[in-house]
Protein backbone atom coordinates (compact mmCIF):
# COMPACT_ATOMS: atom_id res chain seq x y z
CA UNK A 1 0.00 0.00 0.00
CA UNK A 2 1.42 3.51 -1.10
CA UNK A 3 -0.17 4.56 1.89
CA UNK A 4 1.73 3.41 4.00
CA UNK A 5 5.26 4.79 2.63
CA UNK A 6 3.14 8.05 2.23
CA UNK A 7 2.37 8.51 6.00
CA UNK A 8 6.31 6.92 6.78
CA UNK A 9 7.67 10.44 4.69
CA UNK A 10 5.03 12.08 7.08
CA UNK A 11 6.33 10.46 10.16
CA UNK A 12 10.20 11.24 9.24
CA UNK A 13 9.24 15.13 8.21
CA UNK A 14 7.55 15.64 11.97
CA UNK A 15 10.39 13.99 13.87
CA UNK A 16 13.02 16.64 12.10
CA UNK A 17 10.11 19.12 12.75
CA UNK A 18 10.09 18.32 16.46
CA UNK A 19 14.34 18.31 16.26
CA UNK A 20 14.28 21.56 14.85
CA UNK A 21 11.97 22.75 17.73
CA UNK A 22 13.87 21.28 20.41
CA UNK A 23 17.13 23.06 19.34
CA UNK A 24 15.40 25.89 19.28
CA UNK A 25 14.05 25.35 23.45
CA UNK A 26 17.43 24.13 24.36
CA UNK A 27 18.83 27.65 22.99
CA UNK A 28 16.10 29.66 24.46
CA UNK A 29 18.95 31.40 27.31
CA UNK A 30 21.42 31.59 24.74
CA UNK A 31 23.16 34.49 23.12
CA UNK A 32 22.17 36.23 20.27
CA UNK A 33 20.70 32.88 19.28
CA UNK A 34 19.00 32.65 15.89
CA UNK A 35 15.46 30.40 15.90
CA UNK A 36 15.18 28.16 13.24
CA UNK A 37 12.26 26.72 11.38
CA UNK A 38 11.72 23.35 9.55
CA UNK A 39 10.00 24.12 5.84
CA UNK A 40 8.51 20.57 4.19
CA UNK A 41 7.50 20.50 0.10
CA UNK A 42 5.66 17.51 -1.62
CA UNK A 43 6.77 14.90 -3.34
CA UNK A 44 6.14 14.24 -6.79
CA UNK A 45 2.77 12.91 -7.93
CA UNK A 46 1.97 10.08 -9.57
CA UNK A 47 -1.20 10.02 -12.94
CA UNK A 48 -3.92 7.94 -12.04
CA UNK A 49 -5.42 10.34 -15.02
CA UNK A 50 -4.21 12.79 -16.87
CA UNK A 51 -6.04 15.80 -17.12
CA UNK A 52 -6.88 17.16 -20.76
CA UNK A 53 -6.50 14.07 -22.94
CA UNK A 54 -9.78 12.62 -24.08
CA UNK A 55 -10.87 9.46 -22.81
CA UNK A 56 -11.43 8.65 -26.80
CA UNK A 57 -10.08 10.00 -29.90
CA UNK A 58 -12.64 12.87 -31.19
CA UNK A 59 -14.20 13.47 -27.50
CA UNK A 60 -13.22 16.70 -25.53
CA UNK A 61 -10.30 16.73 -22.82
CA UNK A 62 -11.24 15.78 -19.34
CA UNK A 63 -11.18 18.74 -17.29
CA UNK A 64 -9.65 17.39 -14.34
CA UNK A 65 -7.47 14.09 -13.91
CA UNK A 66 -5.95 12.19 -10.74
CA UNK A 67 -2.66 13.19 -9.15
CA UNK A 68 -1.83 11.20 -6.03
CA UNK A 69 0.63 12.76 -3.86
CA UNK A 70 3.89 10.55 -2.84
CA UNK A 71 4.20 12.25 0.82
CA UNK A 72 6.60 15.09 1.78
CA UNK A 73 10.35 16.15 1.95
CA UNK A 74 12.36 18.78 3.73
CA UNK A 75 12.78 21.46 1.68
CA UNK A 76 15.25 23.74 4.42
CA UNK A 77 15.59 24.84 7.90
CA UNK A 78 15.24 28.41 8.15
CA UNK A 79 17.55 30.43 10.28
CA UNK A 80 15.08 33.15 11.36
CA UNK A 81 17.67 36.67 11.72
CA UNK A 82 14.76 38.09 13.73
CA UNK A 83 16.14 41.27 16.03
CA UNK A 84 16.78 39.41 19.61
CA UNK A 85 15.58 41.45 23.10
CA UNK A 86 18.30 43.47 24.11
CA UNK A 87 19.71 42.90 27.51
CA UNK A 88 21.34 45.10 29.83
CA UNK A 89 25.21 43.70 31.62
CA UNK A 90 26.58 46.99 32.50
CA UNK A 91 29.80 45.59 31.08
CA UNK A 92 31.77 47.95 29.07
CA UNK A 93 33.16 45.18 26.72
CA UNK A 94 29.58 43.59 26.30
CA UNK A 95 28.12 44.57 22.56
CA UNK A 96 24.30 44.37 20.71
CA UNK A 97 23.66 44.84 17.58
CA UNK A 98 20.25 46.81 17.30
CA UNK A 99 19.56 46.46 13.03
CA UNK A 100 21.68 44.43 10.98
CA UNK A 101 24.75 43.81 10.71
CA UNK A 102 27.84 41.32 11.79
CA UNK A 103 30.76 41.07 13.90
CA UNK A 104 33.84 40.15 12.37
CA UNK A 105 35.57 37.77 13.96
CA UNK A 106 39.28 35.91 12.77
CA UNK A 107 39.90 32.14 13.31
CA UNK A 108 42.97 30.28 14.08
CA UNK A 109 43.14 29.34 10.49
CA UNK A 110 43.00 32.84 9.27
CA UNK A 111 39.40 32.68 7.93
CA UNK A 112 36.80 35.19 9.06
CA UNK A 113 33.36 34.20 10.30
CA UNK A 114 30.42 36.41 11.75
CA UNK A 115 28.64 36.53 14.93
CA UNK A 116 26.31 39.07 16.69
CA UNK A 117 26.92 37.60 20.23
CA UNK A 118 29.04 40.25 21.41
CA UNK A 119 30.23 39.08 25.29
CA UNK A 120 33.78 40.06 24.23
CA UNK A 121 36.40 40.83 26.47
CA UNK A 122 40.54 40.92 25.98
CA UNK A 123 43.08 38.83 25.91
CA UNK A 124 46.89 39.15 27.75
CA UNK A 125 47.89 41.61 24.96
CA UNK A 126 44.59 43.58 25.47
CA UNK A 127 43.10 42.77 22.02
CA UNK A 128 39.34 42.74 21.97
CA UNK A 129 38.36 39.51 21.41
CA UNK A 130 35.56 37.17 22.14
CA UNK A 131 34.46 34.53 24.91
CA UNK A 132 36.35 31.59 22.86
CA UNK A 133 39.59 33.76 22.46
CA UNK A 134 38.40 34.56 18.95
CA UNK A 135 39.92 37.84 17.72
CA UNK A 136 37.82 40.52 16.43
CA UNK A 137 38.05 42.47 13.37
CA UNK A 138 39.42 45.16 12.57
CA UNK A 139 41.95 44.49 15.55
CA UNK A 140 41.29 46.92 18.72
CA UNK A 141 44.24 46.80 21.41
CA UNK A 142 42.99 48.23 24.47
CA UNK A 143 45.62 50.55 26.79
CA UNK A 144 46.62 48.42 29.82
CA UNK A 145 46.31 51.62 32.26
CA UNK A 146 42.94 52.27 30.53
CA UNK A 147 40.63 53.54 33.45
CA UNK A 148 37.89 53.89 31.12
CA UNK A 149 36.52 52.18 27.72
CA UNK A 150 33.45 54.01 25.90
CA UNK A 151 32.01 52.66 22.63
CA UNK A 152 29.81 54.64 20.83
CA UNK A 153 26.72 53.72 18.70
CA UNK A 154 29.07 54.25 15.35
CA UNK A 155 31.96 51.80 16.56
CA UNK A 156 34.61 53.95 18.24
CA UNK A 157 36.40 52.96 20.33
CA UNK A 158 37.48 55.64 22.99
CA UNK A 159 40.08 54.73 25.91
CA UNK A 160 40.45 57.42 29.27
CA UNK A 161 44.06 56.41 29.76
CA UNK A 162 45.37 56.93 34.07
CA UNK A 163 47.48 60.15 33.83
CA UNK A 164 46.01 61.75 30.49
CA UNK A 165 43.33 64.60 30.79
CA UNK A 166 41.70 63.61 27.10
CA UNK A 167 40.38 60.07 26.22
CA UNK A 168 41.94 58.83 22.92
CA UNK A 169 40.05 56.78 19.91
CA UNK A 170 41.88 53.33 19.78
CA UNK A 171 39.92 51.75 17.26
CA UNK A 172 37.25 52.03 14.93
CA UNK A 173 34.93 48.43 15.15
CA UNK A 174 33.29 47.78 11.85
CA UNK A 175 30.09 45.70 11.06
CA UNK A 176 29.78 43.39 7.90
CA UNK A 177 26.32 42.92 6.02
CA UNK A 178 24.91 40.17 3.82
CA UNK A 179 22.39 40.62 1.22
CA UNK A 180 20.91 37.30 2.48
CA UNK A 181 21.50 36.76 6.00
CA UNK A 182 19.47 33.06 6.20
CA UNK A 183 22.43 31.76 3.35
CA UNK A 184 24.76 32.27 6.11
CA UNK A 185 25.88 28.88 7.50
CA UNK A 186 25.92 28.20 11.29
CA UNK A 187 28.78 26.51 12.75
CA UNK A 188 27.94 26.67 16.66
CA UNK A 189 29.63 29.10 18.94
CA UNK A 190 27.44 31.63 17.84
CA UNK A 191 29.61 31.72 14.59
CA UNK A 192 28.56 31.79 10.75
CA UNK A 193 30.33 31.45 7.66
CA UNK A 194 29.80 33.22 4.48
CA UNK A 195 28.53 31.20 2.02
CA UNK A 196 27.49 31.69 -2.27
CA UNK A 197 23.83 31.48 -1.02
CA UNK A 198 24.80 34.50 1.35
CA UNK A 199 26.53 37.10 -0.63
CA UNK A 200 29.79 38.35 -0.35
CA UNK A 201 29.88 41.03 2.69
CA UNK A 202 29.68 44.71 2.57
CA UNK A 203 31.73 46.03 5.30
CA UNK A 204 31.29 49.63 7.27
CA UNK A 205 30.75 51.43 10.01
CA UNK A 206 27.81 50.67 12.08
CA UNK A 207 24.63 53.42 12.21
CA UNK A 208 25.56 53.87 8.24
CA UNK A 209 22.35 54.02 5.86
CA UNK A 210 20.93 49.59 6.15
CA UNK A 211 23.57 48.84 8.88
CA UNK A 212 22.71 48.69 13.18
CA UNK A 213 23.99 50.65 15.63
CA UNK A 214 25.65 48.94 18.52
CA UNK A 215 24.98 49.18 22.03
CA UNK A 216 27.92 49.24 24.72
CA UNK A 217 26.79 47.50 27.86
CA UNK A 218 23.99 44.88 26.70
CA UNK A 219 24.06 41.90 24.75
CA UNK A 220 21.61 40.71 22.24
CA UNK A 221 18.99 37.83 23.57
CA UNK A 222 17.78 34.75 21.61
CA UNK A 223 15.01 35.49 19.70
CA UNK A 224 13.01 32.36 20.38
CA UNK A 225 9.73 32.77 21.36
CA UNK A 226 9.12 30.24 24.23
CA UNK A 227 5.18 29.98 23.87
CA UNK A 228 5.01 29.61 20.23
CA UNK A 229 7.69 27.00 20.31
CA UNK A 230 5.45 24.98 22.78
CA UNK A 231 2.80 25.58 20.54
CA UNK A 232 4.87 24.57 17.61
CA UNK A 233 5.85 21.30 19.80
CA UNK A 234 2.16 20.60 20.23
CA UNK A 235 1.05 21.22 16.43
CA UNK A 236 3.84 18.70 15.29
CA UNK A 237 3.37 15.99 18.08
CA UNK A 238 -0.54 15.62 16.87
CA UNK A 239 1.02 15.38 13.13
CA UNK A 240 3.27 12.91 13.90
CA UNK A 241 0.40 10.72 15.58
CA UNK A 242 -2.02 11.51 12.78
CA UNK A 243 0.98 9.88 10.60
CA UNK A 244 1.68 7.00 12.26
CA UNK A 245 -2.63 6.75 12.84
CA UNK A 246 -2.79 6.17 8.94
CA UNK A 247 -0.08 3.54 8.73
CA UNK A 248 -1.50 1.68 11.50
CA UNK A 249 -4.97 1.86 9.61
CA UNK A 250 -3.36 0.87 6.34
CA UNK A 251 -1.87 -2.20 8.08
CA UNK A 252 -5.06 -3.01 9.22
CA UNK A 253 -6.70 -3.34 5.66
CA UNK A 254 -3.32 -4.90 4.68
CA UNK A 255 -4.44 -7.59 6.99
CA UNK A 256 -8.22 -7.29 6.62
CA UNK A 257 -7.49 -8.17 2.94
CA UNK A 258 -4.46 -11.19 3.54
CA UNK A 259 -7.24 -12.98 5.46
CA UNK A 260 -9.86 -12.53 3.08
CA UNK A 261 -7.43 -14.52 0.39
CA UNK A 262 -7.01 -17.14 3.41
Amino acid sequence: MRALAIAATGMNAQQLNVEVIANNIANVNTTAFKGARAEFTDLLYQAERQAGVPVQAGESAIPEGAMLGLGVRTAAIRNLHRQGPLANTTNPLDLAINGRGWFQVTMPNGETNYTRAGTFNKNADGRLVTAEGYGVEPAIILPQNAVDITINQSGQVIAKVEGQALPQTVGQLTLANFANDAGLEPLGNGLYRETAASGTPVVGPAGDPGVGKIHQGYVENSNVDPVKEITNLISAQRAFEMNSKVIQAADEMAGTVSKGIR
